[in-house]
């Protein structure tokens, strides 16, 4: 998307010293590494609530657990650089309307709400993250993506601007994470790889309108 200050942080270089020591990354990659680890882990939970509850059910506790133990790893990177990082507050579906109705009214099943949580929650945890790395997001494209989105994937309208389109569809690309987490850690995980389809199939999709 162009956004200014997108190369402030050399992520190969905080990834390698992250690997090997943890107190050698400078203040501003500490509170990167920090907001990710904060924001990946809070972002979990929130997002079960926008999914049919036996998916809720079946997840929760291990998202809370891992959210601890993302939090213990933030606050030690954090501490050790002498920054502090709080945690993004991701929306719900009760603190939610979309066109005027409340945020699941129109949705149903799983992958429609997958999508709808995914094209919310993804945006947040962006903006969030973007923000510790001090890259400026346009308030008004956020504004405006998270408008059309809602009613996109959750309401009446019919299609998206180029502008949120396009961002959407990079937002989406998180498929290649999810096959990357599944791949490096031997999981073999038939949600993982359901997470994946559905993600790579919207980019996809939102590539070739």
């Amino acid at each position: 998307m162009d956004f200014a200050g997108a190369d402030a942080i050399d992520g190969a270089r905080a990834a390698d010293r992250l690997r090997t020591d943890h107190a050698a990354l400078s203040p501003a990659e500490a509170r990167s590494v920090a907001a990710t680890l904060l924001a990946d882990g809070a972002f979990s939970e929130p997002y079960c609530e926008w999914l049919p509850a036996w998916y809720e059910l079946a997840l929760i506790a291990p998202v809370r657990y891992a959210d601890r133990r993302l939090r213990r790893v933030a606050a030690a990177v954090a501490g050790a650089a002498g920054v502090t990082v709080t945690a993004p507050r991701f929306s719900r579906p009760r603190d939610v309307t979309i066109d005027g109705r409340p945020a699941l009214a129109r949705v149903s099943g799983f992958r429609d709400r997958f999508l709808l949580a995914d094209a919310l929650l993804h945006l947040e945890w962006f903006v969030h993250a973007a923000a510790a790395d001090g890259i400026e997001v346009p308030s008004a494209l956020v504004a405006r993506t998270r408008r059309e989105s809602l009613s996109y994937y959750g309401g009446d309208r019919e299609s998206l601007s180029p502008a949120v389109r396009r961002f959407q569809r990079l937002l989406f690309a998180d498929d290649a994470w999810v096959r990357r987490v599944n791949d490096r850690y031997d999981l073999h995980s038939r949600l993982f790889a359901l997470w994946e389809d559905i993600l790579r199939d919207e980019r996809e999709r939102l590539a070739g309108e």
